[in-house]
């Protein structure tokens, strides 16, 4: 896995923290489950041996991803940054809708990170690449499923 994959700070550190749970705790949870069902004798007509080794299959499956992520994560954190007015990797952007003068924030985050509940939109969806480049008091034109919606970037945060 060559390419970076960006983060924010705080998803970095909620990546850890997973990772930090599913070696701490999981792993040996479903270790001595597995362990459990197999004093229980004949494997093969056993429920509870072979869930608990799809769940050991998932957790060894998660430690590899979040492994592989954090070995090519590229922790972008704005917060150092001087703050120009442009929307990158890591801002918080408040935009207005001009045909509604709705006013909505999002935080452009990795894809791991996204929550659109949260305000936390992917690098990689249609609204952050219209986005990124742009700088305050810019209109961007953004394609959604029901047409074009016009926003105005209200302000930008590095925060």
């Amino acid at each position: 896995m060559s390419e970076r994959v960006p983060m924010t700070k705080a998803g970095e550190t909620r990546l850890r923290e997973e990772l930090q749970k599913l070696k701490s705790e999981d792993r040996p949870r479903v270790i001595a489950a597995i362990s459990d069902a197999r004093e229980h004798g004949d494997l093969k007509e056993n429920a509870e041996y072979h869930a608990a080794r799809e769940q050991q299959s998932f957790i060894e499956g998660r430690i590899q991803e979040i492994e592989g992520k954090l070995s090519a994560a590229q922790v972008i954190d704005v917060t150092t940054m001087e703050n120009t007015g442009r929307v990158i990797f890591g801002t918080t952007v408040h935009l207005i809708n001009m045909d509604t003068d709705e006013q909505v924030v999002y935080q452009i985050v990795g894809e791991d990170e996204a929550d659109i509940k949260e305000g936390k939109l992917s690098i990689s969806s249609p609204i952050a690449r219209a986005l990124v480049g742009k700088n305050e008091d810019d209109v961007v034109a953004i394609r959604v499923p029901s047409g074009t919606v016009e926003y105005e970037i209200e302000k930008v945060e590095y925060i």
